[in-house]
Formats: structure tokens, sequence, C-alpha cells
């Protein structure tokens, strides 16, 4: 089965909460998930990923990168008016890439590491998408405020109208990057060619 290399998959889940009013640094929560691969060539382990690669909705895939991103808001009644004083983030972004279970010999272990960091380089920057998306959400997030919003339905709702045409643009944003890294001559393209070619 011939492996794709990466399929988008967002978790974008929004809670709101009470929180301090103030101004927050944050920073995005990182790991990593592996799967085994059988082989004692560039071919079978290739093969082997595409038989244990993640399973995806067009098929299996060599890596992928997910995230799950929550918030706390602190909305704050002003008399009639509403504002929303803080947005802080909370961002985890996982990322499933491939482990050979056994160990390699050194020329084939030497052509592994180049090609599984070509991997980890392209996926790194679906996660610093998915950093660029949570600071985009913040930005349009921290300030909005309505005069006449006892409640504070007018502003939850002017958030929510922001958030989709950032999330689409997101979206659109790892969909346009995918498609130049693995078209013909692009960078995953290369990558995968220079792995299974003696």
């Amino acid at each position: 089965m011939t492996a794709r290399l990466h399929a988008f998959v967002g978790l974008f889940v929004v809670l709101s909460a009470a929180m301090p009013a103030a101004a927050q640094e944050w920073q995005a929560t990182e790991k990593v998930d592996h799967y085994n691969v059988n082989g004692a060539s560039p071919m079978a382990l290739y093969q082997s990923i595409g038989e244990r690669g993640p399973k995806l909705s067009l098929g299996r895939v060599i890596a992928h990168t997910t995230f799950k991103l929550t918030w706390q808001r602190d909305y704050q009644q002003q008399g009639q008016a509403c504002v929303l004083a803080s947005a802080k983030p909370r961002l985890v972004i996982t990322y499933t890439l491939p482990k050979p279970a056994q160990k390699l010999s050194p020329d084939l272990a030497a052509k592994w590491q180049a090609f599984y960091d070509g991997i980890v380089e392209h996926e790194k920057l679906h996660g610093q998408f998915m950093k660029d998306l949570t600071q985009a959400i913040q930005d349009v997030s921290i300030g909005l405020r309505d005069e006449n919003d006892p409640g504070c339905k007018k502003v939850r709702a002017a958030l929510q109208a922001q958030l989709k045409p950032i999330s689409d643009a997101h979206v659109a944003r790892h969909s346009e990057y995918d498609q130049v890294e693995m078209s013909p001559g692009g960078a995953v393209h290369q990558l995968i060619l220079a792995f299974l070619n003696p």
C-alpha cells in the first residue's frame, strides 16, 4: 500500500471559563507518538509504513500532526458593556511518526535518519501553523467589547464570527503546504525518492 505523508487532522475545541483579567504569555505543549515499522531495506520499511501508518479518511499516512486547543476566557461586565478582558490558550500538538522496531544496519540507519529528519521538519511546520492559528485567535479575542451587552452575548457572538475565517484560512494553509511539498519535485517527494533509491 502506498503511504501518503500527511493528512491534517485538527481537534479544535473552544472552552470558555473565568480567569484573572491579565495578558498572559502562552506556550504550546508538543508531544511525539511513534508507531513501529519493520524492514531491513528502504522499500521494506516504506511498505511497512503503508501497512502500519496512521489510518485517516483517505488511507494510511507516513506521519501526521494533530492538535487540541482549549481556551480560558474572562468576559467582564462593566455596567451595560461587556469586554473580553483576557483569553489564555492551552495548545497541545501531537506528532505521530514512524520508528523502526529493530536495529538497522549502519547504511540503512543513516538513510532512515535522513528520511525521518525530513518528515519531522515537514510536520514541525504544520505545528507552527497551529501555533500561528492560536496566536491569531488570541489577537482578535482580547479587547472585544460591546457597550450595550448585558450578559456578554454580543461579544461572544462577535468572537465566533471572527473565528470562522481564521479557521478556514488555517485549513487552506495546511492544504496548500502539503500540495507543494508532495507534488513531483516537492521536498517530500524528493525525500521519499532519496530514501527508496539506491
